[in-house]
């Protein structure tokens, strides 16, 4: 079941949490049956599964140009998306 667009931020759709927070069981689950992508995990799935701890991070004090940061908090998550942004990085110097 597809949702509809309330707006644009950043480019991007909203999510419209008013309508997701209103649909009953019965539409969740006519949802789920409808996407084709979604579907159920068995035992041969998680067979081969792993615990991975996530990495310790460390805080730091970064100077950063003042047009950048403010793009780069346009959305949640900017710390993290600057910790993949110089992971990426650094992966493709070790190449």
């Amino acid at each position: 079941m597809k949702g509809k667009p309330t707006g644009k931020r950043s480019g991007k759709l909203r999510t419209d949490w008013e309508r997701l927070r209103n649909q009953s069981d019965a539409d969740i689950e006519k949802g789920i049956a409808a996407d084709p992508d979604a579907h159920s995990t068995d035992a041969a799935f998680w067979k081969g599964a792993k615990i991975v701890m996530p990495k310790t991070k460390q805080t730091v004090t970064l100077r950063l140009d003042s047009d950048l940061l403010e793009w780069l908090r346009r959305e949640k998550g900017y710390q993290t998306r600057i910790n993949a942004i110089l992971r990426t990085y650094m992966d493709a110097q070790r190449s």
